[in-house]
């Protein structure tokens, strides 16, 4: 009889051990990673668009920016979450089990023993930034009410699908893709959604004849800076812990923006014979881009390798294929967001560690298998973002009477035409 209380209690006491308990440390470092990446959209993001925008768009492009965040938010706790995290169909996208956080608590935690309502807040704001980035395609001749239908339908069924296939238990997570922190997710989505966007609205009037000036530099790069702090976040913090593994994803982030930041002005130099300003905040969230990916995965020598490809494929996505193939997309969310975080994408097969993999080819001993399941994770993301981007657009417009702002109002400038206010009282 003894013997066998001694046996329940022990086995009572194994299966509490099972169970996360609070991790304050943990805790803690999630609640500021999430204000990080809070940070990066409404600030940093509306920012660095904002001055690269002609003075009478630069507050709708701010407002683009603000109230994409503001809704994504509102959509994703609505029902993004559950479609991304909750269930299966298909391996493609979840269900509608956890839509209104139905049957989530504040006493949940996640396994690293931080609450799950974190988790979903820090969820939230990359499924806001991504659809905020591809708004920098389309600015100076896009409806405000075209945009905010497009934010709904574009985070329900585009990013929600990609964001379930890659980290919310879908058939990319299944193959072992690696993204430590939206390469594929973020980056490629959001930038390949803008090309699709400035392609179907068509080009700005004028463009590329007449000569269109930024508002500010300086805000750019002010905005480019909030965007490499709140970046620390963003990838150290999708460790979802304060370990060894977030402290070197911090760093290869810091890195990989550096040295991209001077591989872009040596590239100015180069190329025009003089160092820009904007050419260094560029390059400086190109090379983010192209790290996050990778950022957890990586050593120094990799970071090195990944940030500079991401500044020359960065430039060279908006100055060469931008000129080639003559597309209006007018603030490089195709150039920078898609076109970095391809490379970054698929150098991560090639440069992640073995140690620091999550479970599958590499983490067996097979690099030229993972190398395939990141072109993969690549080309569904291609076609799928594409797809139906272009379909949720067609919605959106049909619905609001066409994307596009009258020619009239277009002259005039979408801060007074849409808002009825000005970004600068001059």
């Amino acid at each position: 009889m003894l013997f066998r209380f001694l046996s329940l209690l022990g086995l009572a006491s194994l299966a509490f051990a099972d169970e996360p308990k609070l991790d304050s440390g943990n805790t803690a470092w999630m609640m500021i990673a999430t204000a990080l990446v809070m940070f990066m959209t409404p600030a940093g993001l509306a920012l660095f668009y904002a001055g690269m925008t002609r003075a009478k768009n630069a507050l709708n492009t701010y407002m683009m920016v603000f109230s994409a965040f503001a809704l994504a938010t509102v959509v994703w706790i609505f029902w993004g979450y559950s479609l991304t995290f909750s269930g299966d169909i298909g391996g493609v996208i979840g269900d509608l089990k956890s839509a209104f956080l139905n049957g989530v608590s504040y006493k949940d935690l996640e396994s690293n023993g931080y609450p799950s309502y974190i988790f979903i807040a820090f969820q939230g704001t990359f499924a806001a930034i991504t659809v905020a980035i591809a708004s920098g395609s389309i600015i100076e001749r896009v409806k405000f009410s075209t945009w905010l239908i497009f934010v709904v339908l574009w985070v329900t069924f585009v990013y929600a699908p990609v964001a379930h296939m890659v980290w919310g238990g879908g058939f990319l997570m299944g193959d072992g893709a690696l993204d430590f922190a939206g390469g594929t997710v973020v980056h490629m989505n959001g930038g390949l959604a803008g090309l699709i966007t400035a392609l179907m609205v068509g080009k700005r009037r004028g463009y590329p004849k007449t000569q269109m000036m930024p508002s500010s530099v300086i805000l750019t790069a002010l905005g480019s800076a909030i965007l490499w702090f709140g970046w620390f976040g963003f990838n150290a913090g999708s460790e979802f812990s304060a370990d060894n593994i977030a402290g070197s994803a911090f760093i290869m982030t810091n890195f990989s923006a550096a040295i991209a930041a001077v591989t872009w002005i040596v590239l100015d130099y180069i190329k025009f014979g003089k160092p820009t300003l904007l050419g260094a905040a560029s390059g400086a969230v190109a090379g983010l881009v192209a790290i996050t990916p990778a950022a957890g995965f990586v050593d120094i020598a990799g970071a090195t390798v990944i940030g500079i490809g991401g500044s020359i494929s960065g430039f060279f996505g908006v100055t060469a294929i931008k000129k080639f193939f003559k597309y209006d997309d007018s603030l490089d969310a195709f150039g920078i967001h898609f076109i970095a975080g391809l490379w970054g994408a698929i150098a991560t097969g090639f440069f992640a560690l073995k140690d620091l993999a999550w479970d599958g080819p590499l983490k067996n001993g097979d690099r030229l298998a993972q190398i395939w399941v990141q072109i993969e994770s690549v080309l569904v993301t291609i076609v799928f973002v594409a797809v139906m981007t272009a379909v949720v657009l067609k919605i959106a417009s049909m619905l609001t009477g066409g994307a596009r702002v009258d020619e009239d109002d277009e002259i005039e400038g979408l801060d007074s035409s849409q808002h009825g206010e000005k970004g600068f009282n001059l």
